[in-house]
């Protein structure tokens, strides 16, 4: 279902250097960045509101965590002087912070979320949202997702984690959309 994009905020998630520390595995999204530049671009040029989401770990020796230059965002993502950061330090946007509050404030009814990686933080915020009533929508090219260990030896790769958890998040909390079937809507909102 294509979603009503009036009253959206886009919510870009945990884009920040440290997820390329070589203590990462692989990710699988060549476009990813293409697909995540070009949507931030296109809501700022629309004028829409933007809640930029960081996670600030909490666990020692991170590369995400605060002071270390992996908590940066990726070149490109840094938010402009007047869009806020939302810090987390943990999967959910939604969980310990004020997200809802400032979304209430934005007079927002529909969450737009993108980001790394699909499976851990996108997923968990998309989950949490819709279970407290807010209308969701993935981006679903404009996310990335880790090649992660099976428990037996083996690896699942990334694009296959990332499809499952899209099905998962489409079938009950979210609409999917990509970069290109946003973008126009957006402006048109």
């Amino acid at each position: 279902m294509i979603p009503d994009l009036d009253c959206a905020v886009l919510l870009p998630i945990d884009i920040q250097r440290g997820f390329d520390d070589p203590r990462w595995p692989r990710r699988w999204n060549p476009d990813f960045e293409a697909n995540a530049l070009a949507l931030l671009g296109g809501w700022r040029a629309i004028g829409r509101p933007i809640i930029h989401v960081r996670h600030d770990s909490v666990e020692p020796g991170s590369s995400l965590a605060p002071g270390q230059p992996g908590n940066d965002f990726r070149a490109g993502f840094e938010p402009f002087a007047e869009e806020p950061v939302l810090s987390k330090s943990v999967n959910s946007a939604f969980i310990g912070t004020d997200l809802d509050l400032r979304l209430r404030r934005l007079g927002a009814d529909t969450v737009v979320a993108f980001g790394i990686s699909t499976d851990m933080c996108v997923s968990t915020t998309v989950r949490t949202g819709a279970n407290l009533g807010w209308k969701m929508v993935l981006v679903a090219d404009a996310c990335d997702c880790f090649d992660l260990p099976n428990g037996g030896g083996g690896i699942i790769p990334g694009r296959a984690i990332h499809d499952a958890h899209v099905a998962t998040l489409a079938y009950e909390f979210c609409d999917v959309v990509t970069t290109a079937q946003l973008l126009p809507l957006a402006s048109a909102a």
